[in-house]
């Protein structure tokens, strides 16, 4: 049966004190973390950035190895999985980087971002940068509309909610973690695409927040903390549709809290990778090529020979020299099945990817389990 959400541009969701606290909580810390490192530590956003597109499409059951995906990042051999990963990166970059430099959420941003989401998939290229119109639905047959989860309005209705979604995206009067929780509800149920709704409508929640100034710089791997409880948060989003937003909304304010605090300790790491290889190559001087492929690899730790030349202002000679010698004293290495396209990455940064994913998910499971 079809659900019909209500409008929400002017509405008001009331929280109660202990909501409001954790949600007020939620996004200080975020502000905290952006503010110290966001500025100075511009690999760290490069890496959760990624993470987070890497979980978020986990949700949607897309996967493959940070191997194959950085192929795809690079546009080498790669599978179906690790190009749709890669082109989902492309599309959140752009709607949270349109967010911050226009400080507002469009439908346009979005439409793009859904182009960009589907421009490299045969399949649904005719649906690219375009909201449905045809009716559609979560779960049940692909044929038809029986023991769906949900089925969103009619398309015809789609231009209508959509505006008025906006209208409440762009409020300022409303805290910046609840407002990011009910355009993410409002948009999965509103569903005004064919197919990749979840992964826009997750990079809506990064766009809010970044619209409002909540962050300027980092996007943390939310995705990764709602990955772990991903029945709960389908659940959650049903709870919205029901007429209750509190689930989603203290949802999202423990996943900010979660990714934001293990995004601090990756900052470290990150820091001290960086420290051991100096060590490790005996020093590098500031301003040369080997020292900028050095932070190079902290922001894009699966690269190319192309990627060293563009970055770095390497010779073909000096890179593909400097690229022998972080080989040698294991700071890079070659991916396998490279050998026409040589594709190179670094271990630690790529094990402190999975290490933070895999440390949100933990942390997320201990306080559901504590609840």
């Amino acid at each position: 049966m079809v659900t019909l959400p209500p409008f929400i541009r002017d509405v008001d969701y009331v929280t109660d004190r202990p909501l409001a606290a954790m949600t007020t909580a939620s996004a200080g810390g975020l502000h905290h973390l952006d503010l110290v490192h966001g500025r100075t530590l511009q690999s760290l956003n490069h890496l959760l950035l990624r993470t987070e597109s890497v979980d978020s499409s986990k949700i949607e059951d897309v996967e493959a190895s940070l191997a194959d995906y950085g192929r795809a990042l690079l546009g080498e051999g790669a599978s179906s999985s690790a190009r749709s990963m890669a082109s989902a990166t492309a599309a959140m970059t752009r709607i949270i980087g349109d967010a911050g430099r226009t400080r507002t959420v469009s439908a346009e941003s979005i439409l793009r971002g859904h182009r960009d989401l589907f421009a490299r998939d045969p399949s649904q290229q005719h649906n690219a940068g375009r909201f449905r119109t045809r009716q559609n639905w979560v779960g049940g047959s692909d044929y038809a509309p029986r023991d769906t989860l949900h089925v969103p309005p009619p398309p015809e209705t789609v231009p209508a909610y959509i505006e008025d979604l906006f209208a409440f995206a762009n409020r300022k009067d409303v805290p910046l973690v609840v407002q990011a929780a009910i355009v993410h509800a409002q948009f999965e149920s509103i569903h005004p695409f064919i197919d990749g709704n979840g992964r826009i409508g997750r990079a809506l929640i990064h766009a809010v927040l970044r619209r409002g100034r909540g962050t300027q710089h980092l996007t943390v791997p939310i995705a990764s903390a709602l990955v772990a409880h991903r029945e709960r948060y389908f659940g959650a989003l049903n709870d919205y549709r029901d007429g209750y937003a509190y689930t989603l909304i203290a949802m999202l304010a423990r996943a900010i809290t979660t990714a934001t605090t293990e995004s601090w300790s990756t900052a470290g790491r990150l820091h001290e990778i960086r420290e051991e290889w100096h060590d490790r190559l005996g020093g590098t001087r500031p301003g040369t090529p080997l020292h900028r492929l050095l932070d190079l690899l902290t922001e894009e730790p699966i690269l190319n020979i192309d990627l060293v030349l563009a970055r770095t202002g390497a010779t073909d000679v000096e890179a593909r020299a400097d690229i022998g010698r972080l080989t040698q004293a294991g700071i890079l290495t070659r991916v396998p099945r490279t050998r026409r396209a040589p594709v190179w990455s670094s271990r630690e940064v790529l094990g402190e990817i999975e290490d933070l994913s895999t440390r949100i998910r933990a942390s997320s499971m201990r306080i559901a389990e504590t609840r």
